[in-house]
């Protein structure tokens, strides 16, 4: 599931040189924290100084979980007992791949210079 999403999102772009960075992977909420697990598994891969993992809102087991594989949690809220990502927001709908195409689309036109 990983190589699809970097596949659709990324299309041919290379990945950004990652070595002896400082990485932080964001989250807009961790329950389980298994697919921030995954991304921050995928970011050392590529050898950077540190991999930070940051939510506004995480469950004790997720953080616990990350602790291993990070090398720091920031998680803004850590409710007990925690139910779930979405009580947290007003609206926590799921994006279409579609969608989070067109919004990286959408910031990158934003930071290219113009022609």
């Amino acid at each position: 599931e990983l190589d699809r999403r970097v596949l659709a999102y990324r299309g041919a772009r290379p990945l950004p040189a990652l070595d002896a960075l400082d990485v932080i992977v964001v989250d807009d909420g961790l329950a389980t924290g298994a697919s921030a697990e995954a991304a921050v598994r995928a970011v050392w891969a590529h050898h950077p100084r540190s991999v930070v993992v940051a939510s506004p809102v995480c469950s004790s087991q997720a953080s616990d979980r990350l602790r291993d594989v990070a090398t720091d949690v920031v998680c803004v809220d850590e409710p007990t007992p925690f139910v779930a990502v979405g009580r947290f927001y007003e609206r926590f709908d799921q994006m279409s791949d579609g969608e989070v195409v067109a919004r990286l689309e959408k910031a990158m036109r934003r930071r290219s210079p113009p022609s």
